[in-house]
């Protein structure tokens, strides 16, 4: 009897870990991310698309903000900001390189 209740106690707390691991995979969020025009745009949400796991992407000039639908199991923000400043824009949390900064063109260069 013992050994019954031990198995389910400890098939119950495998459960109960599963369950705290679980990730949103339809999870939202915004970013803030320097930009100008069009261009910028265009850039900025083809950088996100090139993270697993982001399932849209849009970019709006008018308040500088990417909104990102993402699975939580295959990427982070953290990951996007990353692609997204390896293209050049700076994010709240993450800058680019002046190096990357500079391969952007001249109507695209925003005030750092």
């Amino acid at each position: 009897m013992k050994k019954v209740i031990a198995i389910v106690l400890v098939s119950l707390f495998g459960f109960a870990m599963q369950a705290q691991e679980k990730k949103n995979k339809n999870a939202k969020a915004d970013v803030e991310v320097k930009g100008n025009c069009e261009m910028c745009k265009k850039r900025i949400e083809k950088a996100a698309y090139s993270v697993a796991g982001v399932k849209s992407a849009v970019w709006h000039s008018d308040d500088q903000m990417l909104h990102l639908v993402y699975n939580e199991q295959k990427c982070s923000t953290t990951d996007v900001e990353k692609a997204v400043a390896k293209a050049g824009h700076d994010t709240k949390d993450v800058k680019a390189t002046e190096a990357e900064y500079n391969t952007l063109h001249d109507c695209c260069q925003y005030d750092r």
